[in-house]
């Protein structure tokens, strides 16, 4: 009798590591890849035929919004069909927990749309999300500005007091004890901008002593980002954390050019220090709609408005000609509201991704009602058009970036690669046609290519549809810390 659950028979077998592909069988049993072998040998009550396909860890978003979308859309279709099947959230400084104050504020709406998926405590959020059964996993962190608010109230155009720095630091300790993985920082964003080098360091201490993470939106992206990178590495030194540069970027046409500094500089840095950093795929990005961005971006889209209806995809200059009024008043008009900015440079965008360091991370704002298309797009998009189309750097390298290289730097033990005892989380797709069809005009669009993605042993999506089942679970810290990685 069949021993496993599953074969995937015949497949080109990428296997995160960045080693040349092979032609391989792979048997997935219960939750996990049981046997990995030549073609042929091995049996199971049910096949999957993966003749001129590859098979891939499941990739891993790093740097994603999704802390709500997982217990509101827990299909996850806008990942799953991506073959993403863990996301990392919490990141920009914005979490839904722990949050103990009673209204949302215009900052954390970029993640929270029902009051009632935010939560005092981590380990009551994670069991939000656990009831909602989703498709795929989530990895949580803790978002500095999310304990600000707590700790601060009203009062965030100053440092904290030591006596708000300790209340924050001990939120963020029991937040780790009850397995979130790391904390993230959003130094950009007013309720982060007024919070001091110091603030930062001594709040982040708790994660050398627990084995966290330190994931930063750095406080300037453009003129100033030498400096700002200085600070981000400053305060994984002083917490003992490893660092991660969310969607690293240069922006404003100003700026155009400086990875040749950034890059170099990462390389010094990487010398001394654990430190990485994610690049999305687009000369764009996305967030709130925020007066600071509008010098740095050449063309702006609103995404969402809750003050006025049915705006999703338009260009704010036209509704502000449409209004009679200045740039500045319309997005005064809009707020809250989210926007799309094209503030970078292909290049530059070329050259981030080239990086051996080079993670992929979407930073997609699933709640959006006209989204970035890196939401739907980012993923195949890297392997078809910089990968196949570009030939920036061999698939292999493209799926390394996304599985073996993520898991590492984030701790997913025994995620991220096609190996006997890792958890069978795969993606199937074709090489030859794997692209995004997303787009600025039409962001919600499933790519193309992806034709079988397993969660946890099971599948969850397939032949371009969700197969309605959700396997997926919370990554907590101390589970992965345990579990010692097969190799």
């Amino acid at each position: 009798m069949p021993s496993f659950d599953l074969v995937i028979r015949n497949g080109e077998v990428i296997d995160g590591s960045g080693a040349q592909r092979a032609r391989l069988d792979v048997a997935i049993k219960g939750e996990r890849i049981a046997a990995v072998a030549e073609p042929g040998s091995l049996r199971a009550s049910a096949e999957f035929d993966a003749s001129g396909k590859v098979v891939a860890p499941g990739f891993i978003d790093v740097h994603t919004h999704d802390d709500t979308a997982l217990i509101d859309r827990p299909e996850m279709a806008m990942k799953a069909s991506q073959g993403v099947t863990t996301v990392i959230c919490g990141n920009c400084g914005a979490s839904p927990a722990p949050y103990t104050r009673a209204s949302i504020p215009h900052f954390l709406s970029l993640i929270v749309k029902r009051p009632d998926n935010v939560a005092p405590s981590f380990e009551e959020f994670a069991r939000k999300v656990e009831a909602a059964r989703p498709a795929i996993n989530g990895a949580f962190l803790i978002g500095h500005s999310t304990l600000r608010i707590c700790a601060l109230g009203e009062e965030l155009k100053r440092p904290a007091s030591d006596a708000e720095v300790a209340q924050m630091r001990e939120l963020l300790d029991q937040s780790l004890e009850q397995g979130a993985i790391g904390m993230s920082s959003g130094l950009f964003y007013p309720p982060a901008m007024a919070a001091t080098t110091d603030e930062l360091a001594e709040v982040a201490r708790p994660l050398g002593a627990r084995g966290g993470i330190y994931t930063a939106h750095m406080r300037d992206e453009g003129d100033r980002v030498l400096e700002s990178m200085d600070e981000t590495f400053e305060i994984g030194r002083r917490a003992g954390a490893p660092v991660v540069v969310s969607h690293h970027k240069c922006t404003g046409r100003a700026n155009f050019g400086r990875m040749r500094e950034t890059l170099p500089k990462f390389d010094r840095a990487m010398k001394t220090q654990q430190i990485s950093f994610d690049v999305y795929p687009y000369i764009a990005g996305s967030t709130i709609l925020h007066e600071a961005m509008l010098d740095r971006a050449e063309r702006v889209l609103v995404t969402w408005s809750d003050a006025v209806d049915g705006v999703g995809g338009r260009d704010l200059k036209d509704l502000a000609a449409e209004w009679g009024v200045s740039i500045r008043d319309a997005v005064a008009r809009l707020q809250p509201a989210g926007a799309i900015y094209f503030m970078l440079d292909e290049s530059d965008v070329r050259k981030a991704l080239s990086h051996p360091a080079a993670m992929v991370g979407s930073d997609g704002i699933p709640f959006d009602a006209h989204p970035h298309p890196r939401l739907w797009g980012t993923f195949p998009r890297v392997l078809g058009r910089y990968s196949r189309e570009l030939k920036l750097f061999p698939l292999e390298q493209a799926v390394h970036r996304m599985t073996g290289l993520s898991a590492k730097n984030f701790r997913l033990t025994n995620r991220g690669l096609v190996r006997p005892g890792y958890y069978a989380d795969l993606c199937v797709f074709d090489p030859a046609t794997v692209i995004d069809t997303a787009s600025f005009e039409k962001p919600i669009a499933a790519a193309l290519g992806i034709d079988l993605v397993i969660a946890n042993g099971v599948p969850v999506w397939r032949d371009g549809r969700s197969t309605g089942a959700r396997p997926g679970r919370v990554l907590r810290r101390q589970d992965l810390q345990s579990e010692a990685p097969a190799r």
